[in-house]
């Protein structure tokens, strides 16, 4: 099923999603499903689909206001280079080890938001993705037991300040920007999509194909993800790992490509759906 994170009337909720309409989670569960991290954390997924199927949607999906997906992850852990076309449009190397760095909450928005593109820069690139959501948490999860700790799936554009990430050798900065990575336009329940199903990832600018690719090119497969990063860190429910962007990304092509004020970008992964936002100079947001 599609989980969302959403507002209505100033109140933060969760729900599922069924066409144009929402199942709001937070009145049938209540104090235990506040928002989604809440809901997963508890164990609460089956029960809220099992709730969904069996009564009537209460809103109207034009009638709340979407957040990402999972609005305050303690933890927004992205893979890069994790593509090897990406690699060689970069000049990098392979890496034995998943090359790895943080995003704040901050930096997210939701589906159909503005990613908002800076006034300190220019070069605003996109990076379709694929994003993890961990279900059951833990340390030192072993690949064979990955995919078990998996909540679910969502589309992700980790929109990236070029000049910024590349002011240094860390790429922090560049990353991290106020409103520049968006996050839905759902979480896809883990149950509709199968262990090591091939998925494809595409992304479109202004309705031209920017990148393509599918997992099976991944260089570090989820599994290996979840075992690596959970080594060093914790794992916990609600936490986000994104798991790389391939080759075509608009700073690498010739002439190079970025995002600009009222351009559409579409990352589309067939297993869980497109997630769209427009650009908006940060400048005239509020007009927007």
């Amino acid at each position: 099923m599609k989980f969302i994170s959403f507002e209505i009337d100033g109140r933060a909720s969760c729900g599922i999603q069924q066409g144009d309409s929402v199942h709001d989670l937070s009145p049938a569960f209540p104090g235990q499903a506040y928002d989604l991290k809440a809901l997963i954390t508890r164990d609460l997924l089956g029960e809220a689909m099992a709730y969904a199927r069996s009564h009537e949607a209460t809103l109207r999906l034009a009638d709340i206001k979407l957040l990402p997906v999972i609005p305050n992850p303690e933890k927004i852990i992205c893979v890069g280079l994790n593509y090897g076309e990406h690699v060689r449009e970069t000049g990098r190397e392979v890496t034995e080890s998943p090359t790895l760095f943080l995003r704040v909450p901050s930096s997210q928005l939701a589906h159909g938001a503005a990613l908002v593109r800076p006034a300190e820069s220019a070069r605003f690139d996109y990076e379709g993705e694929i994003a993890i959501i961990i279900g059951r948490g833990g340390r030192r999860i072993a690949a064979s037991d990955a995919w078990s700790h998996i909540a679910g799936y969502a589309c992700y554009n980790d929109g990236s300040i070029r000049d910024w990430q590349m002011a240094t050798s860390q790429w922090t900065a560049g990353k991290n920007f106020w409103r520049t990575g968006a996050f839905g336009p759902w979480m896809t329940s883990a149950d509709e999509i199968p262990p090591g199903q091939v998925m494809t990832l595409v992304t479109r600018l202004n309705g031209e194909e920017m990148q393509r690719t599918t997992t099976n090119k991944m260089i570090h497969n989820i599994p290996q993800q979840i075992a690596y990063i959970s080594t060093f860190v914790p794992l916990a429910p609600g936490d986000v790992i994104v798991t790389g962007t391939p080759g075509g990304v608009g700073a690498k092509r010739n002439p190079p490509v970025f995002m600009k004020h009222g351009d559409v970008v579409e990352i589309e992964v067939d297993a869980i759906g497109v997630l769209r936002n427009t650009v908006c100079d940060e400048n005239l947001l509020a007009e927007a």
